[in-house]
């Protein structure tokens, strides 16, 4: 097997035995776990009644049909991956947008009006990928299935989200802390809300204990009766709407593709395409009410996509109540994925306690949490959305990762710098590498001196390759010419940023909630300067939190600044302003 950047590039024996023994692999692993499901069933009994909200809004029954301006923004606007099962190129199809855009439009409006989904759209090519470079081939399990679809049929999806996500958005019974596929929305603003949980209790000298729930092959398994029953009674969503959507899951099929060899094709008669553009959209509505399970119990939670953090603070004195209160709920949690067609793989999962080096003392007592029937070893460290949290909130193993990844790409830049133009060098270490060291970097605010030093260097080290440089030469002058901001403005720059959003759209909720304008009891010149709240926090470790942070960075902004009303002018002058303090 040759290696092509990070798709492996397999020999023609290669791709014949995995096609094979995935295509087997992925039919049985559904087959098990819906066998377990049913046995797990079995052994419940009647424990367990979770009452579902009923939709007391408008309801979405009419497809409204689509112009061919709208179709000319999906193709022009919407990144559009190339497919495999393509007949015509996506470049082919935007070249001549104005012959393909009325087509398209018409198809998509039969399609909505007699409730149909093509049914030449309903097979799907999937790729196994190997999760990690050096994970053992001949696992099957090591593999990732990529389902590839074609670009026409992710065209008439697009135009079926524009009209079904703002219905389910807007709904009363959409889970308010899934923060995966809304617009706002964002790994690190899930982590930010966790965290500022986590930063509030060790204020009040509580520690925390984090359980990262694991599912198996969760987009594979819904049941979609059971969709089209909860998109009607919770969501509103009926008539016209529900019967395209029932046309769209049913009958679907899929084959393994590698290469030149293919496998069977095979029915999908549950899950939703992961490749998709609907799949998302229709498995966050699918799994919304596990929030209202989860908080029956008590207990504090957030998800994305199919990962589900939940989160209780214990009383150092006697964790005892809390621990038994997230069993319950964990149990609770399995129990409702059990009767939704999914499997909760508590094996899998991961559980882990946060807090003070004083309050891990207290609390390591604690060893071990029975989390959905399974006895848990208490965890150092845990990876969740990318991001190492560790128990001592130090973040110092994340940023030992994110130091060691940008190395790596550091000195493959320094291999081919000579061959590129000093853009072409920026571009890459842009994207590549500062990709990496601005990723979830909000959530560094406050962190040890020495942990931010570590991302200070390898940014050193990539400015001293685009400028050609010398290890010893001084990096802040190289820094400067590049237009770039070192760490710790780079992190204040992104709370800024993040504070900025919340404020102006409110979005998420989760975070727009933590922020509180300052209010005054007389009128003062600063009335109109749109200061923020600080709460009082009785330790440093609290100051972390995105409640607090957020309010000490905005404040700390010219007036001018917080004054913007466009993002675009807001970003601009925010760069200017900490590139001006960390270089005058």
């Amino acid at each position: 097997m040759l290696h092509r950047g990070k798709r492996p590039v397999y020999s023609d024996n290669e791709s014949r035995t995995l096609v094979t023994g995935f295509s087997k692999f992925f039919v049985n692993k559904l087959l098990d776990i819906r066998q377990s499901i049913t046995s797990n069933l079995q052994c419940l009994g009647g424990h367990f009644v979770f009452i579902q909200p009923q939709h007391d809004g408008p309801a979405l029954s009419v497809l409204n049909p689509t112009t061919t301006t709208e179709v000319r923004k999906v193709l022009t606007s919407t990144r559009l991956k190339p497919s495999p099962l393509d007949i015509l190129p996506v470049s082919l199809l935007r070249q001549s947008i104005d012959v393909i855009a009325p087509v398209l439009a018409h198809m998509a409006n039969l399609s909505f009006a007699q409730c149909h989904f093509p049914t030449a759209f309903k097979t799907a090519q999937v790729l196994p990928l190997l999760k990690k470079p050096g994970l053992d081939r001949s696992s099957m399990s090591n593999f990732r299935p990529i389902s590839n679809l074609s670009t026409v049929s992710k065209v008439i999806e697009r135009l079926i989200l524009n009209r079904l996500k703002p219905h389910l958005h807007s709904s009363r019974g959409f889970c308010r802390l899934q923060s995966a596929y809304r617009s706002g929305h964002s790994t690190e603003t899930a982590l930010l809300h966790v965290m500022n949980q986590v930063y509030s209790a060790a204020d009040e000298k509580r520690a925390t204990a984090l359980v990262a729930l694991d599912i198996s092959a969760a987009f594979d398994t819904i049941n979609h009766n059971v969709l089209i029953d909860r998109l009607d009674t919770q969501f509103g969503v009926r008539d016209a709407v529900s019967r395209w959507l029932q046309s769209y899951l049913s009958d679907r099929k899929q084959f393994v593709k590698l290469g030149q060899h293919s496998s069977d094709i095979t029915p999908c008669d549950s899950g939703v395409p992961q490749g998709s553009v609907l799949g998302p959209l229709l498995f966050t509505a699918y799994t919304s009410p596990v929030g209202d399970v989860i908080s029956s119990h008590g207990v504090s939670y957030h998800t994305f996509a199919d990962d589900t953090q939940l989160l209780v603070t214990l009383n150092t004195s006697d964790s005892a109540p809390a621990l038994e209160r997230l069993s319950r709920c964990s149990t609770a949690v399995r129990v409702w994925f059990l009767r939704n067609d999914l499997q909760l793989n508590a094996g899998k999962s991961e559980v882990m306690i946060l807090g003070t080096p004083a309050q891990l003392r207290s609390a390591s007592a604690v060893s071990s949490v029975d989390v959905a029937g399974s006895t848990l070893q208490v965890s150092s460290q845990v990876k969740s959305l990318g991001v190492i949290l560790d128990s001592r909130m130090r973040f110092d193993s994340h940023v030992r990762a994110v130091v060691r990844a940008c190395n790596y790409h550091t000195r493959a830049l320094r291999h081919v710098r000579k061959q590129l133009t000093s853009e072409a060098a920026q571009t890459i270490a842009c994207s590549v590498i500062g990709s990496r060291i601005d990723y979830c970097n909000s959530l560094l605010f406050g962190a040890p001196v020495g942990v931010i030093d570590k991302l200070q260097r390898a940014q050193n080290n990539v400015a001293r390759v685009i400028c050609q440089q010398r290890k010893r030469v001084s990096a802040r002058p190289l820094l400067q010419s590049l237009h770039w901001l070192p760490i710790q403005e780079r992190i204040r720059y992104k709370v800024a940023l993040i504070t900025y959003k919340a404020l102006s759209t409110s979005v998420p909720p989760y975070l727009s909630e933590l922020l509180q304008c300052q209010e005054t009891t007389r009128s003062l010149r600063s009335t109109d300067a749109l200061r923020l709240f600080v709460p009082r926090t009785r330790t440093e470790t609290a100051k972390r939190a995105f409640s607090v942070a957020a309010p000490n960075v905005w404040n700390s902004l010219p007036i001018d600044i917080r004054n913007t009303d466009c993002l675009s002018t807001f970003r601009s002058k925010l760069k200017t302003h900490f590139f001006t303090a960390s270089y005058t």
